[in-house]
Parts: structure tokens; C-alpha cells; sequence
């Protein structure tokens, strides 16, 4: 009997977590957009609703993009798209207190909502929460804690909302709205340019800008509801101010990508030009190029058409990272390579030329720091091409 009695407790306390309450005529509703943080995984920032009511003691935050790290297979899900991300709820103190303590930028914008809207915003929400419903398969471009706010308001209020452009608004492609929050110099600028292919290189419409959170706060305050023409928002407010952020220290400068490749490439470049003074071919060198450039271009290939990632197809980096290098790999490490080898690396000078194109052209933007390591490779290439000439 009383075991009885604690389990129907514990079900009584469940479901009212898992049902929303009556919000109170002064209840509000707002959006909170987090600034860029340190981390890689933070560099975008983040969207938050903040549900406000001081009549039922109420002030709690439901944002999207969580995730466990505890998923079995995490790294191996996450690799391949296949992780499910969520919706959080936190009380609203708990996420300001994190956020000031990680130092970002903390803005609110008060909703502009009749009370059933409000109601129903709260009931969408408290029932996306409800653990057969908090699961959904993140997508960085279009399902993720930014475009997720925009998508309750907008099937909330009947989509009975639009957006309106900012009077110096320019279109970008997807990937310059991404390294917009990165600096070009870092390796995870760096590694998103490797990873993710051409299909990024678009034109992103006015509402798909909004996967971004910053694009969330700024379209958020131009927009309009359909019904009454009138603002989505009534007013915002920075909550929290940043202060003293972190400037680059020599070590993350000697350390960064145009630094190491600008080495790589000064490398490569110098001991062929000492094979070209000996009239002899270092052969390491071509099965370290090889091997490592295979390797990329077969990751490349894999998270193309093994993964659920939308956004590494097409990828021209395959253009340098050639995954048929591994096929060769084996010849180039013997004293006399194949005849066909020649006729190969022909075939990469070629896939170089054509890269320069690409990027010239708009077809795909790609790492900037890894241009002196193009040259390099084109260097050796040529040099290899006339060396094995008479074999």
C-alpha cells in the first residue's frame, strides 16, 4: 500500500512536468539569443524561449540541441548524422547563470502574442518536451536550435508570420555565413571548408539565413504578424553584456593552420628542389603526400555517401585528396614506378588546375590556409612528372 502510494506520487509529479500549466494573462514569452562562445561547438551561439509568468511562480527556458554523450556509439552516430539531438528545459536563473559565466552575450526579445498564442506556444512546447516527443535528427543547416524557434513561432501563429529583410541585407552562400563566426585562421575553419562540400556554396534565402542565431534576434525584430500587421516583438534588451574577451596568445598564432602549411609547404618545396639539385627522388616524401592525401579523400568519400550529412556532398576538395592516391601508393614507394604513375600524376597537376577553377569561379570555396600546400603539391608533382620521364 505504501509502495503504491509513492509510485502514484511519483506519477503525479511526472505529469506535471509533462503538461502545461494555464498561463496567467501577465505571463510573457520571449527569445533569447546567447552570443558566440570559445569552443568550436559554441562559435554559433544559441536560441532559447523563455516562458515568464510571476503569478504561477513560473520562469523557465526549452531550447533544442542537446545531446548525450553518454548514446551508446556516440562519436560513430555523430559521424555519420545519425544522433538524435532534443529539447532542453532548465530554469531560467540556472541557463542566465551559465551563459554570463561562460562570458557571452545574453539579448531577450518579449513576444508579441495574444494570450491564446502565448498558451499555445507554452502547450507546444511542454509537449515536445514529453520524452516520447523531445528526440529529433539535427541537421546543422535546417534542424538545429536556431531554426527550430523559428519553426514553433511560425506553426504556432498559422504561419501567419513574415520576415522582412534589413535595408543593407545581401544574400550569403551558407558556407560564408558560417565563417563569418570563425576566423579564417583556425583549424576549425579549416576543417569545416575540408569537410563540407559544395552544395554550401548557395545562395541562402532571407529565412534560411536563420539558422544562425544572430539572424534569429535581427529578422525576429523586423518581422510582422500577418493577422494585425503588427511587430513580432515589442521590445529587447541585452541582458548581459561580455567583458575582457580573450585575445590570441604567440602559442595559437605559431600554432595555427597558415603557419603549419605555410611550413608544410616550404618543407615539401625545399626537398624537391635538393631531389631536383641531386637528380634523385626522395622517395618518403611521395609516400607520405600519397598516403595521407588517400586517406582525407577516402574520409571525404565516406561522409559524402555514407553518412546522412547533407552538406559534405559534392565535395571538390576530392580534388587534392585524391582517394585513387592509394592505388598508386604502393608503385611510388619502389625505386621505379610504374609507367602509368606518370601519366597519374598528370592527372592530379590536372585536378589541381581544376580546383583553382572551381574556387575562382564560385563553385566551392575552399580553405585558404591550405593554398600554400596546393602550391606545394603542384610543385612536386611537375618536378616528379620530369623525373620519372625516362622510366
Amino acid at each position: 500500500m505504501k509502495q503504491g502510494y509513492f509510485y502514484f506520487l511519483a506519477l503525479v509529479v511526472i505529469t506535471s512536468f509533462s503538461v502545461a500549466q494555464t498561463l496567467s494573462p501577465k505571463a510573457e514569452i520571449s527569445v533569447l539569443t546567447i552570443g558566440p562562445g570559445q569552443a568550436l561547438n559554441d562559435a554559433f551561439g544559441h536560441n532559447a524561449f523563455r516562458i515568464k509568468d510571476p503569478a504561477n511562480g513560473l520562469d523557465v527556458t526549452y531550447d533544442y540541441g542537446r545531446f548525450d554523450f553518454n548514446t551508446p556509439n556516440f562519436y560513430l552516430k555523430f559521424a555519420s548524422g545519425k544522433l538524435n539531438y532534443a529539447i532542453g528545459k532548465s530554469k531560467y536563473n540556472d541557463i542566465y547563470g551559465f551563459y554570463t559565466w561562460q562570458n557571452r552575450r545574453v539579448e531577450e526579445q518579449k513576444l508579441n502574442l495574444t494570450q491564446p498564442q502565448k498558451q499555445a506556444i507554452y502547450n507546444y512546447l511542454a509537449t515536445n518536451y514529453k520524452p516520447e516527443n523531445r528526440y529529433y535528427l539535427y541537421d546543422f543547416f535546417y534542424d538545429n536550435c536556431a531554426t527550430k524557434i523559428k519553426d514553433v513561432v511560425a506553426e504556432t501563429l498559422n504561419h501567419n508570420l513574415q520576415f522582412h529583410a534589413p535595408k543593407d541585407f545581401k544574400p550569403k552562400t551558407f558556407r560564408t555565413l558560417i565563417q563569418e563566426n570563425l576566423s579564417w585562421n583556425s583549424w576549425g575553419s579549416v576543417g569545416i571548408d575540408i569537410a563540407l562540400g559544395a552544395v554550401i556554396d548557395k545562395t541562402a534565402t532571407l529565412e534560411e539565413h536563420m539558422f544562425l542565431p544572430q539572424y534569429i534576434n535581427s529578422l525576429f525584430g523586423l518581422a510582422t504578424i500577418n493577422t494585425n500587421n503588427t511587430s513580432l516583438v515589442t521590445s529587447k534588451q541585452t541582458l548581459y553584456k561580455p567583458k575582457n574577451p580573450k585575445t590570441a596568445n604567440v602559442w595559437s598564432i605559431i600554432i595555427s593552420p597558415i603557419v603549419v602549411f605555410s611550413l608544410l609547404a616550404l618543407i615539401i618545396g625545399y626537398i624537391t628542389f635538393q631531389d631536383s639539385k641531386k637528380q634523385s627522388r626522395s622517395i618518403w616524401l611521395d609516400g607520405v603526400i600519397f598516403g595521407i592525401t588517400s586517406f582525407i579523400g577516402i574520409l571525404l568519400l565516406l561522409l559524402w555517401f555514407a553518412t546522412n550529412h547533407q552538406a559534405t556532398a559534392n565535395n571538390y576538395n576530392l580534388l587534392w585528396a585524391s582517394p585513387l592516391s592509394l592505388l598508386a601508393l604502393k608503385s611510388v614507394l619502389s625505386q621505379t614506378p610504374k609507367v602509368w604513375v606518370r601519366k597519374y600524376l598528370k592527372f592530379l597537376l590536372i585536378c589541381l588546375a581544376l580546383l583553382a577553377f572551381h574556387w575562382l569561379t564560385g563553385v566551392q570555396q575552399f580553405a585558404l590556409a591550405l593554398l600554400p600546400l596546393f602550391v606545394a603539391l603542384a610543385y612536386r608533382y611537375i618536378y616528379l612528372i620530369n623525373a620519372l620521364k625516362d622510366h
